[in-house]
């Protein structure tokens, strides 16, 4: 019996990094968020960049993101946002794509009742040529999240 993985082509589509400034970025655009650094991560996004956060039907503009994101904090008390495993930095060869993935957990103590809410979330910021963030996409269930905020 002859196997048909055998005669399947493999071909490289890029590099995964486990170090690159790429990364660096993310981390700092996490702590920006974390003390409320509004012009650092005014810095860290192009003014062009989109967002999608699971749970939207399309994505907004990084300003709209970017208050959203200040806004936690008049909701939740102990906002942090802590990295599991490591994020990894991701050079397609293909239309030269850059993308670093993370995993997070997301969590505040909701100032209404006092839960403290915890997701595990992960995020695939693309970047430009130039350094910037150009896409950001959030995946988690932030339904409790959202919900403390309306």
């Amino acid at each position: 019996m002859i196997s048909a993985i055998a005669f399947c082509q493999q071909e490289e589509n890029g590099t995964i990094y486990i170090k690159h400034p790429y990364i660096d970025v993310v981390n700092n655009a996490a702590k920006a968020y974390m003390a409320k650094d509004e012009s650092t991560e005014k810095m860290i996004y192009s003014d062009t960049a989109r967002v999608w956060i699971s749970g939207l039907e399309k994505g907004i503009s990084i300003a709209d993101a970017i208050k959203g994101w200040s806004s936690d904090f008049d909701y939740f008390d102990d906002v942090n946002l802590k990295t599991f495993g490591y994020p990894d930095y991701l050079h397609y060869k293909k239309d030269n794509g850059m993308t670093v993935q993370s995993w997070w957990t997301l969590s505040g103590k909701s100032k209404k009742n006092g839960e403290v809410i915890k997701i595990p979330i992960v995020i695939f910021d693309d970047f430009n040529t130039a350094g910037k963030i150009i896409s950001v996409s959030i995946l988690g269930d932030l339904s409790k999240w959202l919900k403390e905020k309306s």
